[in-house]
Order: structure tokens, then C-alpha cells, then sequence
């Protein structure tokens, strides 16, 4: 679908020193993603750290994104997990006016086969008025939505309008991208894979790196699907260091920090995830620096 086209950003939930929600910088990081120019926003994601949110912190950072966009920016809410019923459950009872879609993780932990991934998933599309995000993050899940029950899934629900790969299995990307419905959208889960997701067919990315840099993210991914390979590839080295400091000590702890030293947020993450250490920051600021630098910023 166009609307989910180009460059979404998995949007972080900035917190307090006292672990509440800083919704005073959550509306900073909307203004400086959109000025950078990203095409659709994601809340609640793994970025989002939805996993240790209250429902009703859930239901809040979803009011506060659809007021404080107005409009400007389609925004997908992420609902998902490993209780279909509970999934299924939020997906209907949840506000969802100002949303146009949904992003669902496989569900993690319970470890279900393919045919039990099917169920999970065409439980949501049944459940849902909108458009589904199918995400498929076999590291974090320990299950790996396959090329065929992906494919089954899009040709079946017509409201299943996309896939966030992020497996790193680029055979399994071409599968899905040669065997999907036209109306299908395969999304690179991965800043690193940008290019040769969208060389390959894909129409674009949702990007963590994006929460710091829209701007040059937006860029990479218009380049690349105006075929200008060149000109993103540029780009994409350039922060091939940067991406590979986003998740060395940890997602969103690594972004934060990026965003902490530009003062949009504090890098406060919720437990079991901690902040960066010190060495962490001094290479996260120096990569920065080098960029700017090489920039001309």
C-alpha cells in the first residue's frame, strides 16, 4: 500500500527519570521525524518498548501520537504477542480512530509451527477493520514466519496488507517478493538491509535509525527506490557504523543515547533493559561526530 511506502520509523517511548512517559519529548521526536521527512510513523513497536507498557500507557502513547500528528502522517499502532485471544481482544477493544494500521509480531516464547502461526494471524485479520502489518523478527520471537505461510497469508486476507521482514534471510525476502499478491508490500525490518530489500522489490523500510536521523534515512530509502543505487549506497555507508552501535548494548538503549546527546530525549529505558555504558556512549558520540562531519552538519 502507498501509505505504508518508503520510510516508516519505529518511534521510541521516551521516559522520565521516574520511568512515567515523557509525552513532552515524545512530541519533540514526532516534530523532528516528520520535518525529516519520514512517510508514516509506528508506535508501540519493539523500539517503542511496548512489551513493558501498561494498557493503559498503550492506549495514552496512541492518543498523544494521533493528536500530536494531526493528520500530517499515517501512523500504524503495534498490537501483538503470544496470547492470540488477548491479541485479538485489543485489536477490538482498542481506540483506533487517527490509526491506519496495525503492525503484529509473531508470537514469541510459545514457539507454534506454521500452521499455528496461520491461526494466530488470520485470527487478527478476522478481528481487524484495518490493515495488518504482519512482522516477522525470528531473533527476538525464536520463530521465523516462513516464505510459504506468509505468502498464504496474503493471498487469503486482503486486509493482511504487508510484511516488516526482518529475519536477515534475504532468500526468504525474494521468496516473498516473488510470490506475493501486487498489492502486497514487503518492508525491510533491518536499517542495515535497506538497499537490497528494495533492489529486490520491497517498498521500503521501517527504521530504527530513523528516530536520529530521518532526514538521511528518508533519503537513502527514496534514493534506492528511484533505482539512484549510487546515491544510497553512499549514505548507507556512511552509517553502516551507526546502525551496527544502534544494537550492541541493546534496542531502543542504543538509539536513545544517539537521541539523548541531540537533547530530544533522556536515555531512559524500562528494566531488563539498562542504558548504555560509558564506553557505549564515548563510541556512539565519536561515530556521530564522524558523520556530522563527513556530512558537512
Amino acid at each position: 500500500m502507498k501509505k505504508f511506502k518508503g520510510t516508516g520509523v519505529a518511534i521510541v517511548t521516551p521516559f522520565k527519570n521516574d520511568s512515567s512517559i515523557d509525552f513532552s519529548a515524545l512530541g519533540r521526536i514526532i516534530e523532528h521525524v516528520i520535518g525529516g521527512g519520514v512517510n508514516y510513523i509506528v508506535v508501540l513497536g519493539t523500539t517503542g518498548e511496548a512489551s513493558t507498557l501498561s494498557k493503559d500507557e498503550k492506549k495514552a502513547v496512541i492518543s498523544y501520537a494521533v493528536e500530536a500528528v494531526a493528520g500530517r502522517l499515517p501512523i500504524v499502532a503495534g498490537i501483538g504477542g503470544n496470547n492470540t485471544q488477548e491479541v485479538v481482544n485489543s485489536v477490538r477493544n482498542t481506540d483506533l480512530e487517527g490509526i491506519e494500521g496495525i503492525l503484529s509480531v509473531a508470537p514469541y516464547y510459545n514457539k507454534p509451527g506454521q500452521k499455528g502461526l496461520y491461526q494466530h494471524f488470520k485470527a487478527i485479520a478476522t478481528a481487524s477493520s484495518l490493515p495488518v502489518i504482519l512482522y516477522n523478527v525470528p531473533g527476538r520471537t525464536g520463530v521465523n514466519i516462513s516464505a510459504d505461510t506468509c505468502l498464504e497469508l496474503a493471498h487469503e486476507f486482503g486486509n493482511i496488507v504487508a510484511v516488516k521482514e526482518a529475519s536477515g534471510d534475504l532468500a526468504q525476502i525474494m521468496k516473498i517478493l516473488r510470490g506475493k499478491p501486487e498489492s502486497f508490500s514487503v518492508i525491510s525490518g533491518d536499517d542495515m538491509l535497506t538497499i537490497p530489500v528494495i533492489a529486490a522489490g520491497g517498498s521500503g523500510v521501517i527504521s530504527v535509525l530513523a528516530n536520529a536521523f530521518p532526514a538521511e534515512c528518508s533519503e537513502l530509502a527514496g534514493h534506492a527506490l528511484k533505482g539512484n543505487f549510487k546515491s544510497a549506497r553512499e549514505i548507507q555507508f556512511r552509517y553502516l557504523e551507526m546502525i551496527e552501535l544502534l544494537f550492541a548494548e541493546g534496542n531502543p538503549s542504543g538509539v536513545k543515547e544517539m537521541m539523548s546527546i541531540m537533547n530530544l530525549c533522556n536515555n531512559n529505558v524500562r528494566l531488563p533493559l539498562v542504558p548504555v555504558g560509558r564506553n557505549m556512549h564515548a563510541r556512539i558520540q565519536k561515530a556521530m561526530e564522524e558523520v556530522r562531519g563527513k556530512s558537512g552538519a
